[in-house]
């Protein structure tokens, strides 16, 4: 989702005990979960792109998963402070890597970041935003055997399902706020039979 490169050196990094010195307690020695990042690069597509259209994450694009659960909402990611658009709301999703489909992008980094079982949802739709040079994709599914996401992974501070019509009350990362209404419209079609 976001640039997983740690600092090289800071002064966050733990204290290393000599010989014969008490090791300090961990919580002394490392930083909060929302603050720390991965370490990495993991995948040649973890990268920036740049163009005249702006910075972007993901050297091969990126994809989000839209989960739609008709009992509980939508489910939603706040963003980890370190990551671009910190403290906001958004879909859990991220880099592709490369040659990787945007569907089976998503639902990898779904499972990553949120613990989302692929064989629990169904796939309903896919929303492309596309800017020559790098493309976002947006795939809605469906619960179809219910579950409840974890935290798994740095990247989140907290997992929530939200009611469809509470989602644009949180603050949501840009590019989601963005797309929302169109996303909301074709899902509230589907439940109508519309779309």
């Amino acid at each position: 989702m976001d640039s997983p490169v740690a600092p090289t050196s800071s002064p966050a990094l733990p204290h290393v005990a000599r010989p014969g010195e008490p090791q300090p307690p961990a919580a002394q020695t490392e930083l909060p979960i929302e603050l720390r990042r991965p370490h990495g690069p993991r995948d040649p597509g973890d990268a920036w792109v740049e163009g005249d259209r702006g910075r972007f994450w993901g050297r091969f694009g990126s994809a989000g998963l839209l989960v739609h659960d008709s009992a509980k909402g939508i489910l939603l990611q706040h963003r980890a402070l370190w990551s671009d658009q910190g403290g906001t709301w958004g879909l859990p999703g991220g880099a592709l890597h490369q040659g990787e489909e945007a569907v089976h992008g998503a639902l990898r980094e779904a499972k990553e970041e949120a613990a989302v079982p692929p064989e629990n949802v169904r796939v309903l739709f896919t929303s492309v935003f596309d800017v020559g040079y790098w493309t976002y994709t947006t795939v809605a599914v469906e619960v179809v055997d219910a579950f409840e996401p974890e935290i798994s992974d740095p990247e989140s501070l907290e997992l929530q399902w939200v009611p469809v019509a509470l989602v644009g009350d949180k603050e949501l990362h840009p590019g989601f706020g963005a797309a929302w209404p169109v996303l909301r419209e074709r899902l509230l079609g589907l439940d109508a039979g519309t779309d």
